[in-house]
């Protein structure tokens, strides 16, 4: 961890070299993190912290205010966002089976009173939701820029929604799944931009306009939900 004074804040960050063409910083629960290429002299990455304080400032207060992520321990009553919608957890007894019903998630298990067992079928549950709700999608936004469907997998990323590899894979964080699939969708375009430019370059970001829209306001709505999604 580094720290700069910033505003007259002292405020810890991450601090990362990374090969890329400018600076990048980043607020999301776990505080501010920057990221610069190999070669920037750090005064090039002070001036830039000090050019961005009124945005960071403003983005570790939103953050402070939204308070920690609540933890899903399995129990019928418990809350949690499934597609953009809020529903309800529901506990019984039976064989293993995971039913959305409406606004309800009926859970059942041999033995319910073990949580950790709850959480591990719901765990289960939701990736395999995410994957059969994002694999169609990345179809869909490859075909848009005339490639074929790329290899794709799901990760445990809590903080990195979306990674497009070198080789041409893709990963997507399942926790997507929590998400509204417009958000969702922002995400998928941007990874399978990747697949045409490697890069955050102008072009790149052309190319996230043309495949969606309204990414500026995606990013800062996930930024924003990101920061809710449960723990389970």
């Amino acid at each position: 961890m580094r720290r700069a004074l910033l505003g007259g804040r002292a405020v810890e960050f991450r601090f990362r070299r990374r090969r890329r063409r400018t600076i990048g910083i980043k607020v999301n629960e776990h505080g501010l993190s920057v990221a610069a290429p190999l070669r920037a002299p750090w005064r090039e990455v002070e001036g830039f912290l000090r050019e961005k304080t009124a945005w960071i400032l403003e983005k570790l207060d939103e953050r402070a205010a939204m308070g920690s992520p609540l933890t899903i321990f399995g129990e019928s009553g418990e809350v949690l966002p499934l597609h953009g919608r809020q529903v309800v957890l529901t506990v019984a007894e039976g064989r293993r089976a995971v039913t959305l019903a409406g606004t309800e998630l009926q859970i059942a298990v041999p033995e319910p009173q073990k949580r950790g067992a709850v959480r591990e079928l719901l765990l289960r549950w939701l990736r395999e939701r995410a994957l059969r709700a994002l694999a169609p999608r990345v179809a869909h936004y490859a075909g848009r820029v005339s490639l074929p469907a790329p290899p794709f997998a799901l990760s445990n990323a809590r903080t990195q929604w979306g990674v497009c590899m070198a080789s041409g894979r893709i990963r997507l964080a399942w926790r997507l799944v929590h998400l509204d699939p417009e958000l969702a969708d922002y995400v998928v375009a941007h990874e399978v931009a990747h697949l045409v430019e490697l890069n955050h370059s102008e072009r790149f970001w052309a190319l996230v306009e043309w495949l969606y829209p309204h990414w500026r306001e995606a990013r800062e709505r996930i930024e924003r939900e990101a920061a809710t999604l449960p723990r389970i």
